[in-house]
């Protein structure tokens, strides 16, 4: 049985939302927990994390940097995988209060597909990257 794209928005926007409210006192033990145990992450450093721990490990890597953030997910199209997965993918705008208060914004291309894993819908996996300015292409 598939789901309606309403419902698939819906649980996107209570993902969004659960992911804000860890970010929100940047909490990356709460934010991992978003994530499925396997899950595969691409984020805003160089490296690629596999798995809650290592994820974890990447949102603790901000600590002192970043005190909060909040990502608002737009222009999302919603692809549903099998009657427990889908993917989703657009654009996150952020709003991060970094260290020393200092408020700065970014928007991300972001790509997630989310699973429900024993009753509860996890992200299993997470990229978001830079809008390229041109095609990258190489050296010409």
């Amino acid at each position: 049985m598939t789901q309606s794209a309403n419902s698939l928005k819906q649980t996107l926007d209570v993902m969004q939302n659960s992911w804000n409210a860890a970010a929100k006192v940047w909490n990356p033990k709460a934010l991992a927990a978003l994530y499925a145990d396997d899950a595969l992450f691409y984020g805003g450093r160089p490296g690629h994390s596999v798995g809650a721990a290592e994820i974890q490990a990447y949102f603790a890597s901000y600590d002192g940097i970043i005190q909060s953030a909040v990502l608002d997910l737009i222009d999302q199209e919603l692809v549903q995988i099998s009657p427990e997965s889908f993917m989703a993918q657009g654009l996150g705008a952020f709003s991060f209060v970094l260290a020393g208060d200092r408020k700065t914004q970014s928007v991300l291309r972001t790509t997630l597909a989310l699973s429900k894993l024993n009753g509860q819908w996890k992200i299993q996996l997470h990229h978001f990257s830079v809008t390229p300015e041109v095609p990258p292409l190489g050296n010409t």
